[in-house]
């Protein structure tokens, strides 16, 4: 399913991008719970506080942890590695729940205009994701919008003080691992027309499972009952 531009005609006036980005983090959520081992949980659109598109849970659950789970989905290799301290060895508790731990253990964060539109508002982009990091968590980005210019990937590095490795374009998937000190990076540039591949999503604890961006993106176009000429119309710049 070619990427389309949701911010220009037809699109945007079939779809206001509000409601599509709700869909597909719960599109995106629905989809990682069956590829998660047991003691994790995915869910969309979580508010802390801060607010989360969607964010893989850590249950601790004891009846079924998933011990006999093995990863059967292995990303490339990183195509930069940067280094990186992280700030804890600890997750934060951040959800108390029948007087249980939940904490996150993974997040995805679907760019929306609002985040690339001021520079006060990409900083805080920036540092969400950088408060991430420190803790351990991986992180993985998606940036479809046409609206704003702004590479929030850059910013994320501007934020770090560090140069960013590749970034550049205003479409992108990334997704970021910090292990052992570095930062792994995998970064895909995104252009209208084009396929969506598929991303890596780090756990903490050492694993990833694979963010399907397109089949649920395409699933989320059906739900919403974008019509075939919409999805075949000719992008625009």
């Amino acid at each position: 399913m070619p990427l389309l531009d949701h911010f220009r005609p037809p699109l945007n006036a079939l779809v206001p991008w509000t409601s599509f980005h709700s869909h597909w983090a719960t599109a995106l959520a629905e989809d990682l719970n069956t590829l998660l081992p047991p003691r994790y949980a995915a869910l969309a659109n979580l508010r802390f506080n801060i607010e989360i598109d969607v964010a893989a849970l850590d249950r601790f659950r004891d009846e079924d942890n998933g011990a006999a789970w093995q990863p059967s989905w292995f990303p490339g290799p990183a195509v930069a590695t940067v280094p990186f301290a992280t700030a804890t060895d600890e997750l934060e508790v951040l959800i108390q729940e029948s007087g249980g731990e939940v904490r996150i253990a993974a997040a995805v964060e679907l760019v929306s205009p609002r985040n690339k539109d001021r520079p006060a508002a990409r900083t805080a982009f920036a540092a969400k994701c950088h408060g991430y990091l420190q803790q351990g968590i991986g992180v993985a980005v998606i940036d479809v919008v046409t609206s704003r210019n702004a590479n929030l990937h850059d910013e994320l590095f501007r934020h770090l003080g560090e140069p960013a490795p590749l970034g550049g374009g205003d479409l992108y998937a990334a997704a970021y691992r910090p292990v052992s000190g570095e930062l792994k990076l995998w970064y895909e540039l995104l252009q209208l027309g084009g396929a969506i591949p598929d991303m890596p999503l780090w756990v903490y604890g050492g694993f990833c499972v694979p963010l399907r961006f397109e089949p649920t993106y395409e699933r989320t176009l059906d739900r919403l009952r974008v019509p075939a000429g919409v999805r075949t119309a000719a992008p625009q710049p």
